[in-house]
């Protein structure tokens, strides 16, 4: 075993420790076998917590096959290990360029699979594109991220979508978890390995208020940083103010911030006009999932000089002699600086994967081809697991409690 494979090995490993509910899957799989025969083709994070999700699918008995969700978020030794130890076909290598991103997509679509699984939509945007053959084969699919999720029921809304999926990062025990907790803590994470910032007495804006602007502004909070927060919602904007942010717009935020991050999932929230008035020195950086948040494009042509300065930082000299530092081409920070999410929340997003398939694949009524949201059972199931792992105990009604809850008879 040569030294990156027993890396990934070993690291792999680690995470595994962290993951008990999805490793409670993996062990009941083992015996039960419920997806015996089953192809699975797979677009996500390699990280070492997506291996081993794809390692349980492995053990329930179906054949994976993986490529990566981001050219940016592949871990190497994870990618070698799984292909060389744990039988998971896998094809990403970190900074691959986009003809290579998509020709690893085809690879796995070779497989020809009964299930796709998601991370922003880009496995099923070429199955409905460029492999149209390979619909009729495929069961069903599930989807892990908002971004995602907002693609495919676009699909839906116009009629084009070919085949059911379940919307994973919709059951509360992904995105009320893995979303804030998982996006916030991971993305200062790779804020502080990118640029060694202090953030106590920054001002740190945070561009949508969804639950990964949520995590991001409480964690920014948490460490000192005073935060504004930018949003286009009244509701969530109602909502950043009542938990004690200075909320406003794109252009006033931009003459104030020291930090700008992004978590909206759209185009462009950060564009030419607000370069402008930025100081001289601000750092941009993205949390959604797709680097087209930041108008880099616009910005370069703003620019008369580019530059590295350190791993993962850019400088872009502007004419007027400001400076501005792009972190992680504009890609998701919290992958491509850092290691992303926690093992331990990404447990219950997994499972969600996991039990998801398992449910498409062997209880499964006839499903439209629609956008579905995760079986309430799935998710109430996670999170007593959940519960278990961490010694949590909890009440339990009484009879009399209740009786009382389903009447309408009892009360005054």
């Amino acid at each position: 075993m040569n030294a990156l494979v027993k890396r990934g090995v070993d690291r792999i490993t680690w995470a595994g420790r962290g993951m008990p509910v999805l490793g409670s899957i993996r062990e009941r799989w083992q015996k039960e076998r419920p997806l015996e025969g089953v192809r699975v083709a797979a677009c996500l994070h390699v990280t070492t917590e997506t291996a081993n999700l794809l390692i349980t699918l492995k053990e329930g008995g179906a054949e994976v096959r993986l490529c990566a969700s981001n050219p940016l978020s592949t871990q190497d030794d994870v990618a070698a290990a799984l292909d060389e130890v744990y039988g998971v076909a896998t094809f990403a290598v970190r900074g691959e360029d986009r003809d290579t991103y998509y020709e690893h997509i085809h690879r796995v679509l070779d497989l020809k699979p009964h299930v796709t699984m998601d991370d922003g939509a880009d496995l099923v945007n070429v199955l409905h594109s460029d492999r149209r053959e390979l619909l009729d084969g495929v069961l069903a699919g599930t989807e892990e991220t908002t971004t995602g999720v907002i693609r495919l029921k676009a699909m839906e809304r116009d009629g084009v979508l070919e085949c059911p999926i379940i919307a994973v990062n919709d059951a509360r025990t992904k995105h009320m978890f893995d979303n804030r907790y998982g996006t916030g803590q991971s993305t200062i994470d790779g804020l502080l390995r990118a640029t060694n910032l202090l953030v106590a007495g920054t001002t740190l804006v945070v561009v949508g208020y969804g639950w990964c602007g949520r995590g991001v502004a409480a964690r920014a909070h948490g460490m000192g940083a005073r935060v504004v927060v930018v949003e286009v919602d009244p509701l969530r904007a109602l909502e950043a103010t009542l938990d004690g942010y200075w909320v406003t717009d794109m252009e006033e935020a931009a003459r104030m911030g020291d930090v700008f991050i992004t978590t909206t999932g759209n185009i462009n929230v950060i564009d030419t006009p607000h370069f402008a008035l930025m100081k001289d020195g601000a750092m941009l950086a993205n949390s959604g999932h797709f680097d087209v948040e930041i108008n880099l494009k616009g910005l370069a042509a703003m620019a008369r000089e580019r530059r590295k300065v350190r791993e993962n930082v850019e400088e872009y000299l502007l004419e007027d002699g400001r400076r501005l530092y792009v972190l992680a081409e504009g890609r998701l920070l919290n992958l491509a600086a850092a290691e992303g999410h926690p093992a331990q929340v990404m447990d219950m997003s997994f499972a969600n994967q996991a039990l998801c398939v398992e449910w498409l694949v062997t209880k499964r009524p006839s499903l439209e081809r629609k956008v579905y949201s995760v079986p309430e059972e799935i998710d109430r199931e996670i999170a007593r697991l959940k519960l278990a792992s961490m010694g949590v105990r909890l009440e339990k009604l009484t009879p009399e409690q209740e009786q009382y809850l389903a009447s309408y008879s009892l009360g005054t």
